[in-house]
Formats: structure tokens, C-alpha cells, sequence
């Protein structure tokens, strides 16, 4: 049954209590209103509430084709209905142009108003529906969503909220898996280009022979296979941002087509005669050094000089060390939610040995952790430090000032050897505990043979 609320707004006290009735048989809460101004009121009081507002149009006080745009600027997202016993075509053709969405003519539309109300208002919620996931995503996307405090994220969000309201080009640096798309959605909602779209392709997981293909599209028969005309990537962001992801793996011949995109904002399609134009600002991102691989001849120097209009470093794990333990607990109450577990932190000693991890994989590495650790995790208890991978459990003791030097050294070496032999047995103990004890046994006759 459908649900809501309604605003009815008619000077004829019977017909509107008779419609008001009709309509809560129908499922709906209905407000009422004899005129324009007690109408507007109201909808002021309930504007969250009301999807839509069913209205006569000679009002009292006002004709109802001249409320809509009233009506309209205290509750933008729901819809109006307009009622007449006089209808007229220029009068309808006018309520459409303002924004109602139906025009009915009294004497016919007892039996149409429960189904155009009730299409209103399926309409109303959509739009809500959308606002509401529209801004959650900004939210989610924001710099102020991103976790830690440390110096260097601190230095490279700066620059980010910086450029983001202007449409220069922007070139991220940072090692895999340390947050560079979150950096370039984050630039793209504090844009105005934030309504619409962010398409992002990572051009290293394209096959190089279709990759050109994708970002530029093609027309029908420009090669076997075309059947019909494709839009490219370019175009799919057009009024909006793309965002390329690991750029430096595009092919030379493809980066010399780019670049007239950054130069024109035009391009041409494979098997097209006439160029395209677009309206995208460019956001790429790579784990290179490009200015080294422009040097080398690996990548052509006046893209990367178009690309490094404004270059911001997205610090690796590492450079945040004391951002670890929130970004772990983020991740834990994250996936602790999704397993429908409850997990109350994490146990001292697992901070611990998180925080002195070296974190290769930056915050992905972290991520994937905890989610492998949630799952293995018993509820209601916090984190243990025996729920992370094999390679936490053999990280060396933190530096003592009272221990003996070069016990800490041999400390070090030892723990050091014993992950690299678990990561080339992929994590398996056994074969990782014979193969360190055939190491001992070698060991052992080198220090006979030496005589040491």
C-alpha cells in the first residue's frame, strides 16, 4: 500500500475532506490547507516530509500555476498536482512549463487521481533516494572522510582542496595501494563538476591493443567486430572528471592521441573523419617516477608536462606510520558491521606489531588484514595478535635501551630471514620450518669448516 505524506490545498472545505479521505483509504497521512498561504505554512513545517502537494488553481489568494514555483523553492524535491474545473490548454501547457507534474480537470479526475499521485510520488521518493545516496557518496569521498592526522597526509590534502575547485589538470604520485583514487574522488565532489560524472580506468588492466578503444570510442565498421558505434570513456565523462590510473602504462602512440586531448579537448574516434569534443578535467595517477621515464624515453616529456600542472605526493603508509592504529580500527568496525560481529577493538599487543610493520602494501596491505582478521576473529572479544598473518608473528622485539646491542642486531637479522623464507613458502610453516632448519644444518658445517 503506498505510504507518505500529502498536502491538499482547495478552498472547497467538502471536496477537499472528501479527497483527503479517498486518499488516506489509499495509505497516505494527509495534510490540509484551505488557501495558498496556510498551504505554503505547512509545507514549510513538513518539507522533509510531503512527496506531493495536490493543489486547486483558483485559490483565494493565488492562482495555483503562479504557486508552483512558491511551492517549489520550500520543497524542491517533492511533486504538484494541479486541480481545475475550468481547464484550459495554455493554463496546462504553463503548470508543465513551471514544474507540475499533472494537470487534472475536476469532473474526470476522481477516477485518474489516486494513479497520478501515486506516480508523483514514486517520482518524489526517487529523487530523495538519489539526493540521499548523492550525499553520502560526498561524504564518503571527502577529504574530511579521510582517516589519520599525520604531517604528510596533512601537506598533500592541503594542496588537494586547493586545486580541486579549479580544472587544471592534476598529476597524483604515491606508491600502489596507498589511496590515490580516494584523492581523486575527493578532488571531484569538492569540484563543481561534482553533479556529474567520475570515470575512472586503470590503464594497466586494459589489453594495450584495446585500451585506445575504450578511452576514445569508435565507429561502426572501423575495424572487425565494430557493429555499432561506441562512446569512449572520454565521453562517458564529459562535464565531469576522468580519472586515469596508472598512466604511465599507456603505449607512446596512444599518449601522443591524449595529448591533443589535453591541448584541444578534442579527439577522433577510430574509423571517424571528424573530431569529437569534450569537457573533462583530467586526473591521472601513477606509482612511477614519470619525470625519470620521460627522461628514459618511456614516456613522452611534453605529456607528462601537461599532466604535472599540479603534482601531489599521496605519502605512502610508511611516511603515516601514526595513522595505523585509527585506519586499523576503522577497517575492523568496517568489516566487523559487514560479518554482523561485533569486535571492540584492537589488544595493545596488536596495535603493536601493526604499527611497527612496514606496510609494502600501504593502507590496501592494511585493509586486506583486517578484513582477513575479522573474519577469523570470535566475537565479543577485542583483536588478538595471533588473529594477523604469519608475517606479524616473527617482527623483531621494539629497540630496547637496556638490551644488549648486538643481541638486538642478531634479533633483527634473524626475524628479518625468518619472513623472507615464510613469503617464498607463501605462508606455509612447515615448509618454511625445513627449509630454515636446513639453513641451521649448512650454517653449522661452514662453522666447522672455518673452525669458528
Amino acid at each position: 500500500m503506498p505510504s507518505g505524506t500529502l498536502l491538499l490545498i482547495d478552498d472547497e472545505a467538502r471536496l477537499r475532506q472528501l479527497l483527503a479521505r479517498v486518499l488516506e483509504l489509499e495509505g497516505y497521512s494527509v495534510l490540509q490547507a484551505p488557501d495558498a498561504s496556510r498551504g505554503l505554512e505547512l509545507l514549510q513545517q513538513h518539507a522533509n516530509e510531503v512527496l506531493v502537494v495536490v493543489s486547486d488553481v483558483k485559490l483565494p489568494d493565488a492562482h495555483g500555476v503562479d504557486l508552483i514555483p512558491r511551492l517549489k523553492a520550500k520543497a524542491p524535491d517533492m511533486e504538484i498536482v494541479l486541480l481545475t474545473a475550468f481547464g484550459t490548454i495554455p493554463d496546462g501547457v504553463r503548470a508543465m512549463k513551471q514544474g507540475a507534474f499533472d494537470y487534472l480537470t475536476k469532473g474526470d479526475f476522481e477516477q485518474q487521481l489516486v494513479v497520478v499521485v501515486e506516480r508523483a510520488a514514486e517520482k518524489a521518493r526517487l529523487r530523495r533516494r538519489v539526493a540521499e545516496l548523492e550525499r553520502r557518496m560526498s561524504q564518503r569521498y571527502s577529504f574530511e572522510s579521510m582517516i589519520g592526522a599525520a604531517p604528510a597526509l596533512r601537506r598533500a590534502q592541503d594542496l588537494a582542496r586547493q586545486v580541486a575547485p579549479t580544472d587544471s589538470t592534476v598529476l597524483l604520485e604515491g606508491p600502489t595501494g596507498a589511496g590515490k583514487e580516494l584523492f581523486a574522488q575527493a578532488i571531484h565532489e569538492a569540484s563543481e563538476r561534482k553533479h556529474k560524472s567520475f570515470v575512472a580506468v586503470n590503464c594497466s588492466a586494459f589489453p594495450k591493443d584495446l585500451l585506445e578503444s575504450e578511452l576514445f570510442g569508435y565507429k561502426k565498421g572501423a575495424f572487425t567486430g565494430a557493429l555499432a558505434d561506441k562512446k569512449g570513456l572520454l565521453e562517458e565523462a564529459h562535464g565531469g572528471t576522468l580519472f586515469l590510473d596508472e598512466i604511465g602504462e599507456l603505449e607512446l602512440n596512444v599518449q601522443a592521441k591524449f595529448l591533443r586531448v589535453l591541448e584541444t579537448r578534442q579527439f577522433t574516434k577510430l574509423g571517424d573523419t571528424k573530431p569529437t569534443s569534450v569537457n573533462v578535467r583530467i586526473v591521472a595517477a601513477t606509482n612511477r617516477n614519470l619525470k625519470q621515464e620521460a627522461t628514459a624515453g618511456h614516456f613522452r616529456p611534453d605529456l607528462y608536462y601537461r599532466l604535472s600542472v599540479f603534482t601531489i605526493n599521496v605519502p605512502s603508509l610508511q611516511e603515516r606510520a601514526a595513522d595505523v592504529p585509527a585506519l586499523a580500527e576503522y577497517f575492523l568496525q568496517y568489516f566487523a558491521a559487514q560479518l554482523r560481529k561485533r569486535l571492540p577493538g584492537l589488544e595493545p599487543e596488536c596495535v603493536d606489531l601493526l604499527s611497527r610493520y612496514e606496510w609494502p602494501g600501504n593502507v590496501r596491505e592494511l585493509k586486506n588484514v583486517l578484513e582477513r582478521a575479522a573474519i577469523l576473529a570470535p566475537a565479543d572479544q577485542p583483536l588478538a595478535a595471533g588473529y594477523l598473518p604469519d608475517e606479524f608473528q616473527v617482527l623483531p622485539a621494539p629497540f630496547s635501551p637496556d638490551a644488549d646491542p648486538t643481541d638486538q642486531s642478531l634479533r633483527a637479522v634473524e626475524a628479518r630471514h625468518i619472513r623472507q623464507v615464510l613469503h617464498q613458502c607463501q605462508g606455509n610453516k612447515t615448509e618454511a620450518a625445513r627449509r630454515l632448519a636446513i639453513g641451521l644444518t649448512t650454517l653449522y658445517r661452514k662453522v666447522q669448516e672455518y673452525g669458528l
